[in-house]
């Protein structure tokens, strides 16, 4: 992984991290640079330092330390030698660089009327490592389908931050692109027109408006847009059946979202929660849950296999109320993450709804 992302890097950055061992390397999933302070990264195996000599501990003892100088080198390259040219991307506190790589920023926010305008003096780095991992939701697919309309489903995929949850809505987006429903029950149906509003430019990776993911032969891509809009411009312009987009949780995502459904449109979104009951409390997704918008969830969880996949039928007179159509014990390939052979589950065996046979 580090292959992906060392051209972002100053030198000195990248002899310190090529020094890990291969299989660290591998597994890199996020790179942690504070200015004068211990570097971090995330592999699969979770937060260590990185030592001098390309050791990884869990104590910051000795742990190599990037320099100011590095750290402004490493804010020149991700901006392009051009940092007022980022101003909305640093009011954001990220930015998102070729290859669908986000990088968080923090530092001393600069602000104007009471809300941010900027971010000055970054002193920390967050390098998230983005990866593609086709057949992520294979397993998942078939429990998400709805036979009358010969699509998939509404749905709702929660989890908290790194379970792979970009990874998951990119491959069943693709999926559906494609026309590969993963079931028997939906041989023969065609491939649906999917609009992603990718607003982080995570999902699709756009660079210059062309999608350097595959996202599918039928998906059209809204890059860079903020969501709410992204989904009205899509719905007016792009006459999609699908409609994907990450990290809901406003006011005016829960308008559109209601438009799209209104207007016959299918919606995969993602929003942060450690856990069903925790995502339908939030008000927001609340309000969608209990009008029917979403009419399956998916709960991910990372877990030692790999990663643990549970599908929900939401009820909407009772929306904390989680019944289970399955579960899948570890996507076919960790969403996103380290690959690990599948594990089976232990209380929901696979199935498909009634309105999927």
């Amino acid at each position: 992984m580090l292959e992906r992302v060392k051209h972002l890097l100053p030198a000195e950055l990248t002899a310190a991290l090529a020094r890990l061992s291969a299989s660290a390397q591998a597994s890199l999933e996020e790179i942690r640079i504070r200015e004068n302070r211990p570097l971090e990264v995330w592999t699969g195996g979770g937060s260590a330092f990185v030592m001098a000599d390309g050791s990884l501990r869990m104590e910051p003892d000795g742990a190599y330390k990037p320099t100011a100088e590095i750290c402004r080198r490493l804010l020149e390259r991700m901006t392009n030698h051009s940092i007022y040219a980022m101003e909305e991307e640093l009011r954001r506190g990220y930015i998102t660089v070729e290859g669908g790589h986000r990088i968080g920023l923090a530092g001393r926010t600069v602000l104007e009327d009471g809300k941010v305008r900027s971010i000055r003096d970054i002193g920390g780095f967050n390098l998230r490592i983005a990866r593609d991992v086709a057949g992520a939701a294979d397993g998942t697919l078939p429990m998400l389908l709805d036979r009358t309309r010969r699509s998939i489903a509404s749905t709702l995929v929660i989890g908290a931050p790194r379970q792979g949850k970009t990874t998951f809505i990119r491959d069943i987006a693709r999926s559906i692109s494609y026309g590969r429903w993963r079931s028997t029950a939906a041989a023969g149906w065609p491939g649906r027109k999917v609009g992603i509003v990718d607003e982080r430019s995570e999902i699709a990776a756009s660079v210059r408006g062309v999608p350097t993911f595959d996202v599918g032969p039928r998906t059209d891509v809204m890059d860079a847009c903020p969501k709410a809009e992204g989904m009205m411009m899509m719905i007016r312009s792009m006459s999609p059946e699908v409609l994907v987009v990450d990290e809901i949780g406003r006011d005016e995502d829960v308008e559109a979202i209601r438009e799209a459904v209104r207007a016959g449109v299918s919606v995969i979104a993602t929003a942060h929660a450690g856990d069903w009951q925790e995502a339908a409390a939030r008000p927001a997704l609340r309000r969608l849950l209990e009008e029917g918008a979403f009419t399956r969830g998916i709960v991910l969880r990372r877990a030692e296999a790999g990663l643990a996949v549970r599908v929900i039928e939401v009820n909407p007179s009772s929306p904390l109320a989680a019944s289970s159509f399955g579960a899948v014990g570890a996507a076919s390939r960790s969403a996103g993450h380290s690959p690990a052979a599948p594990r089976e589950p232990t209380r929901h065996p696979p199935q498909e709804p009634a309105d999927a046979r």
